[in-house]
C-alpha cells in the first residue's frame, strides 16, 4: 500500500510517498522550508502543494511536533500557537480532500524506526526513540509498545529544556564543537536515564546522519545507537499511520 507521509517540522515541512509494506521511499522527498513559527493557513497550504507535486489521492498520514489527540493539537513546540486546540486532521483533509490522521512527530519516526530500522529493537524492555534536530522529540516504547505523547523535550535539564539546552538547533546558536555539543547532550541522556531507566537509545532526526561526529563524546551508560531511517523516519512513520488509519480490516 502507498500513502502519503508529511513531517511537519519548525524550520521545514517535508513529504514523500511511502511504501508501507516495505518503509521504503518510492518518491522523491518534496521539502519546503517554513520561516519560524509559521502559522497553521501556511502549513495546511504547503501540504496540499506537496500532495499535488507529487500527484496524489488516498489517505494522508501527517507527524507534527506537539501533542495530538485525536487529531487535535494540545502542545505547539516550535510552531505557531495558533495550532493549539485546532484540528490538525481535519484542517488537512478539508485542503486536501484526502482522509487525514495526525500524531506526533516523533511518535511517527519512533514507530517507522521500531518496524523498519533497528532489526533488534523489540528484544529490549524499554527503548527511547529520540528526534535531534530544531527540537528533541521523544518515543519511549515498553515491549514493543509505545507510551504516545511523551515530549521529553521539554524536560527540565538544569535550569533549561532539553531541547534549548541541547538540540541541533542549540548546538548551531551556541555555536558549539562536537565536543562541546556531546557534552550537553550527554546531560540530556545521563537524566533520561536517571528518571526512566531505558535499554536503548536510538538518536533520529537531523544529526542521526552525523552519529561519527558527536558519538565517541556521549559518556551515558545506557546503549545508544544512531537511527537506521535518519531523517526519513517521520515521513515513513506518518505513512504508516494513514495506512493503520483507513485501510480495511483483513
Amino acid at each position: 500500500m502507498i500513502n502519503l507521509g508529511i513531517d511537519i517540522g519548525g524550520s521545514a515541512t517535508k513529504g514523500a510517498l511511502v511504501d508501507t509494506k516495505t518503509g521504503l521511499l518510492v518518491s522523491e522527498r518534496v521539502r519546503f522550508e517554513t520561516k519560524p513559527l509559521e502559522k497553521p493557513k501556511v502549513i495546511i497550504n504547503l501540504i496540499e502543494k506537496i500532495r499535488k507535486e507529487l500527484d496524489y489521492k488516498g489517505p494522508i498520514g501527517a507527524g507534527y511536533p506537539g501533542i495530538v489527540k485525536s487529531g487535535i493539537a494540545f502542545s505547539a513546540a516550535n510552531v505557531h500557537k495558533d495550532f493549539i486546540h485546532s484540528n490538525i486532521a481535519e484542517l488537512i483533509q478539508n485542503k486536501t480532500g484526502q482522509p487525514t490522521v495526525v500524531i506526533n512527530d516523533a511518535d511517527a519516526a519512533g514507530l517507522a524506526e521500531m518496524r523498519f530500522g533497528v532489526q533488534d529493537a523489540k528484544n529490549y524492555h524499554v527503548v527511547m526513540f529520540l528526534t535531534v534536530g530544531t527540537g528533541i522529540g521523544s518515543a519511549i516504547f515498553v515491549d514493543g509498545k509505545m507510551i504516545p505523547n511523551t515530549e521529553l523535550g521539554h524536560l527540565l535539564v538544569g535550569k533549561k529544556e532539553a531541547e534549548h539546552y541541547a538540540s541541533d538547533a542549540a548546538r548551531r546558536a551556541d555555536k558549539l564543537s562536537w565536543k562541546s555539543w556531546g557534552k550537553r547532550f550527554t546531560e540530556v541522556l545521563q537524566t533520561y536515564e536517571f528518571l526512566l531507566n531505558p535499554d536503548l537509545f536510538i538518536l533520529g532526526g537531523g544529526l542521526s546522519a552525523r552519529y561519527d561526529s558527536y558519538s565517541k563524546y556521549l559518556k551515558n551508560s545506557t546503549k545508544t545507537i544512531p537511527a537506521k531511517l535518519e531523517n526519513t523516519a517521520g515521513i515513513v512513520g506518518a505513512a504508516m499511520a494513514a495506512h493503520e488509519a483507513f485501510s480495511e480490516p483483513n
